[in-house]
């Protein structure tokens, strides 16, 4: 499978902040809806919708609180196993070197990171 077959689109953009509550209070008044809170590492992990648009905030180790300071971006996949081996095949820069996974949604979450061209983060998740 290739890429291209695999991938469904942008499964959501993570977007670091200081106080998650003030930033879901924000993206609440542009109409986002939150969809899931969980425990983060660091306090909550908030993911909010707004039509096809998921955005995911939590607090990290260090926020650099200015414009550019996104995260993240994760692709949706059909198969994370199949991006995987793919990516490495491609010879890829892989910032995790096994498959990891988080108990978000109803039944967890299987991905992997990779590093661009600009040092920027891409996710590769598939929803279980």
């Amino acid at each position: 499978m290739t890429f291209a077959e695999n991938i469904l689109g942008i499964q959501h953009i993570a977007v670091p902040t200081m106080d998650v509550e003030k930033t879901v209070a924000f993206y609440g008044q542009l109409g986002f809806e939150e969809k899931l809170r969980t425990k983060g590492l660091r306090g909550p992990v908030v993911f909010m919708g707004q039509q096809n648009l998921m955005l995911e905030f939590y607090v990290p180790e260090a926020c650099a609180g200015r414009a550019g300071a996104v995260d993240h971006f994760a692709i949706d996949v059909k198969d994370v196993e199949a991006a995987f081996t793919a990516a490495k095949e491609a010879g890829f820069q892989l910032l995790d070197q096994e498959i990891q996974s988080r108990p978000f949604w109803e039944r967890g979450v299987r991905f992997f990171n990779i590093e661009g061209p600009n040092a920027e983060k891409i996710e590769f998740s598939q929803k279980l």
